[in-house]
């Protein structure tokens, strides 16, 4: 899946591998380079995080036992994040853990917690950031006998690149009333009066208006929160370029640019110009576009340009398109075959991945990525949160960190270990003995605990 040259370097960060048995995974020229013996940071995680991790981990080790007979082994090295990291260190995300997830590549982790109040906003975002994973990666696959709200989950299966470190995310934002909104307000009266006007309440006049209409005192102070999204070129080129690899290397039909670009033109409707512009620049002998479409069409007509796409599909090239989000959150239940692999920004992304995830089980078992194929940093995720009050009762579904573990395999290209916990997982759901998130949707189900799931998995490979 390494798609791109590492021109920028990695870090040297000149500390010794205290772990003797294992070592690095490296990267060059754009290669991942995986030792039968990786050494594999992990986060426990919060709340449920002890519960998942220790049912998981013994069914990756498992499935890599069983797929190499003992030739590969993942060397396990615990880093601290998350309530654990503050109770023993003061620090939420200490520099040690970053630290290792620079040094070793690759790692994984459980669910953490949001702290409350001031410092980080979000130890999730707070990685990829400063990491600079771009590449959220979400796969969307319907195991047989899943209880679902939809008719046809089985029709559901595709991969979601979101951009990782962009848009409203990257947390620019000024609570309103404050100093630094206020200055906002003011630079953007002063530098764009015409669109000042469109900040409906941004003076005192207008939001003292308001109230008097509807008879209610209330403080003339300006109370208005903004926030800035930022989209940009070279973010868009990376992840679209990471997206039409994806594509062609895994014979998929399509990759669909999801946006909203009709509203906001110059951020969503970039991103849309550039992916498409990326995938003709760098991919124009296997790929054919819809603006190739509308180029035809302007130049020879609608039936010779449906002619070309046709015979361009014929001939294996994969087919880039786009939708607006919101009509793509209604084709996504409705015509889910038309969706192989998605580009979209971060926003979107979240948004699909999660309404994608509740059509084919739900987010316990949705497993996520968060990659650089640039340098080769990655950390796979469980993508659902810490629910404490389950916590140490192993009762959850570790589905989600298990599954996020198989992707890890395929990106290591320990494809057979990967299989086997598919195979295995998609197995025991048929069997029917299964955590009570499933139990409780399923006639006849036996439900298990969140360890016992994982001993059905092994089980069934």
């Amino acid at each position: 899946m390494l798609i791109w040259v590492n021109t920028l370097g990695l870090p040297s960060l000149n500390k010794k591998n205290t772990n003797k048995m294992g070592e690095k995974i490296t990267i060059a020229n754009g290669k991942l380079n995986v030792p039968n013996n990786p050494i594999v940071p992990f986060i426990i995680g919060d709340g449920t995080g002890p519960d998942i991790w220790h049912s998981a981990v013994r069914v990756l080790d498992a499935a890599v036992a069983k797929a190499y007979g003992g030739t590969k082994k993942i060397e396990w090295m615990e880093v601290l994040a998350g309530e654990k990291a503050f109770n023993k260190t003061g620090n939420w995300l200490p520099d040690e853990t970053l630290t290792a997830f620079n040094e070793y590549l690759v790692g994984i982790k459980g669910p953490l917690t949001t702290p409350i109040g001031g410092g980080i906003r979000s130890l999730n975002v707070a990685l990829r950031q400063i990491l600079d994973l771009y590449v959220c990666l979400r796969p969307v696959r319907y195991y047989p006998g899943t209880p679902s709200p939809v008719k046809r989950p089985e029709a559901v299966e595709m991969v979601i690149f979101r951009e990782n470190t962009e848009d409203i995310y990257a947390g620019i934002e000024y609570p309103g009333g404050s100093a630094d909104a206020q200055k906002l307000l003011d630079f953007i009266s002063k530098e764009f009066p015409k669109d000042f006007t469109k900040i409906r309440f941004g003076t005192k006049e207008k939001s003292a208006e308001f109230w008097a209409k509807v008879g209610v005192s209330e403080s003339d102070e300006i109370c208005v929160g903004l926030g800035v999204k930022a989209v940009s070129k070279s973010g868009t080129i990376r992840l679209m370029h990471s997206a039409v690899s994806y594509a062609i290397q895994h014979k998929q039909k399509s990759v669909t640019i999801v946006h909203k670009g009709n509203i906001m033109k110059y951020t969503e409707g970039g991103f849309r110009d550039w992916a498409y512009a990326t995938a003709e620049k760098y991919f124009g002998d296997k790929v054919y576009t819809w603006g190739q479409w509308e180029k035809t069409k302007k130049e020879k007509g609608e039936a010779a340009a449906n002619e070309e796409q046709k015979a361009a599909l014929a001939s294996g090239k994969v087919l880039i398109k786009d939708a607006i989000a919101d009509i793509a959150l209604q084709q996504v239940l409705t015509r889910p075959e038309d969706f192989d692999v998605i580009a979209t920004l971060n926003l979107n992304g979240d948004y699909l991945s999660d309404a994608l995830a509740a059509q084919v089980g739900g987010i316990g078992i949705a497993p996520g990525a968060n990659i650089n194929y640039i340098t080769g940093h990655a950390i796979f995720e469980a993508t659902h949160g810490t629910a404490p009050k389950y916590a140490d009762l192993d009762k959850v579904n570790p589905g989600s960190v298990i599954l996020s573990g198989a992707m890890m395999f395929e990106y290591f290209g320990w494809n057979e270990a990967s299989e086997l916990i598919h195979k295995g997982l998609g197995a025991a759901i048929e069997a029917k003995k299964v955590t009570y998130d499933f139990a409780r949707l399923m006639d006849g189900a036996t439900e298990v605990k969140c360890s016992e799931f994982g001993d059905e998995i092994i089980k069934h490979f």
